[in-house]
């Protein structure tokens, strides 16, 4: 059966569409941090589908919220209408956003979350410029591939934009990568200053970055590189975004928003993915100036739908009841420090980083920091045949991701560890 609807996707589904693995799974039921695939072999997950199903499977209070909603009869109506359970989500994420009088738009997703973002800002700046990070990922469509970083994922060179890239936190290929954090910080600082006079008009609307990379490989910056250059935008009047679709919700562990580690003041954030549980839904909180700047009608026919608000509205509930903002850091380190000292002697590992629960490995050719894309593919192989799923990416697709449900508990942290170490240790020694 599998093997028919491999086929039967091939001939309906575009080439760039992509699969992992050698022979694709289909995840067909869930329950806590584990999934059940079609030929019925149960996994743990430490990828939640892309960091999306932040609580894991099967969430009563979330399950029931949907439902509810559903039995309503009313699944959507669109933002035309008064939507109590929309009202009450910004209501939260404002408050929550440490952004004073913030207003809140809901999409339906991270690429949309941020192009809203990037309309706001070029707007209120009326310029087209924008300064993005290098190895970085917002999105796959026009405006958001444009303002991406990482060749892999930017399948055009046209854009609505005019995009300068300045330093990343991806250390382990910056050309600043021998500096100790301080230095590192004033060199970045200082390229950027040369990037805005050699580069640019001068009138640039925003900086996009996100906290810790996540498609880039969970690449981390030094604590305050973002504030450092929000020095240098305020300068200039250069807005600052925060796209935390991958950061958000106390993923990081030590903040609720990763941009709190970067001592910034964002004039918008974006957030997404594990805000529904699995639901679809993202959107843009910012300052009220900067919200209300559209001189143009708009809606959005589905952000913040009924459905999707009532999954929201349980999953954020969940979220600061159970504290697991706290659970992300315990667990995170757990496993951080696990997987350090268990591939610590590995030379096919040029680096273990992480922040709470979202850990990259890097696999490189031994003896240098040459990426190896291929054995991070084996050991993607390993670990499904030994009941686990993670994630991979990376500029070169290198890099191993990590990044469980924020509801996973010690003993499932401590078996996935051993799974994943035992797997990259059959491929790399």
């Amino acid at each position: 059966m599998s093997d028919d609807l491999l086929q039967r996707h091939r001939a309906v589904m575009p080439s760039w569409l992509a699969l992992y693995y050698d022979e694709p799974m289909e995840i067909v039921s869930g329950a806590g941090c584990r999934v059940t695939t079609g030929d019925g072999r149960t996994y743990l997950d430490f990828f939640a589908g892309i960091l999306t199903n932040m609580l894991g499977y099967a969430v009563p209070e979330v399950q029931a919220a949907i439902k509810e909603q559903v039995d309503r009869g009313v699944v959507h109506t669109s933002t035309l209408y008064l939507l109590r359970g929309q009202v009450q989500l910004a209501e939260k994420i404002a408050a929550l956003s440490g952004i004073p009088d913030a207003k809140v738009f809901f999409a339906t997703s991270g690429t949309e979350a941020n192009e809203a973002a990037l309309l706001l800002a070029t707007q209120a700046r009326r310029s087209n410029q924008v300064i993005a990070l290098r190895n970085s990922y917002h999105g796959r469509a026009f405006a958001t591939v444009g303002v991406t970083g990482n060749r892999g994922w930017s399948a055009s060179s046209l854009s609505p934009l005019q995009v300068t890239y300045a330093q990343s936190g991806y250390r382990l290929r910056s050309s600043f990568r021998e500096l100790p954090d301080e230095a590192y910080v004033a060199a970045c600082v200082q390229d950027l200053r040369e990037l805005l006079a050699t580069t640019t008009a001068g009138d640039v609307a925003c900086m996009i970055a996100e906290p810790v990379q996540g498609v880039g490989g969970f690449a981390i910056p030094p604590d305050g590189l973002l504030g450092a250059y929000q020095e240098v935008l305020d300068e200039h009047g250069i807005l600052f975004v925060s796209d935390e679709v991958q950061t958000g919700w106390g993923r990081t562990g030590d903040h609720f928003w990763g941009y709190e580690g970067q001592r910034v003041r964002p004039d918008a954030l974006t957030f997404a993915k594990g805000l529904g549980n699995g639901v679809a839904i993202g959107g843009v909180v910012g300052r009220p100036e900067l919200m209300d700047c559209l001189g143009a009608n708009s809606i959005s026919t589905f952000g913040g739908n009924p459905v999707a608000t009532a999954a929201a509205n349980a999953t954020l509930d969940y979220v600061l009841e159970h504290d697991l903002q706290k659970q992300a850091a315990v667990v995170g380190r757990l496993l951080l420090d696990g997987l350090r000292d268990s591939l610590g002697d590995v030379p096919a590992v040029a680096e273990v980083r992480g922040k709470g629960l979202m850990i990259g490995i890097e696999m490189v050719v031994p003896g240098g920091v040459d990426p190896d894309p291929a054995a991070a593919a084996a050991v993607m192989e390993a670990t499904r045949v030994r009941g686990l799923l993670i994630g991979k990416g990376g500029l070169h697709g290198n890099c191993l991701r990590v990044a469980p449900p924020l509801t996973l508990g010690e003993a499932d942290a401590r078996e996935g560890l051993g799974l994943l170490v035992d797997a990259v240790r059959a491929v790399a020694g």
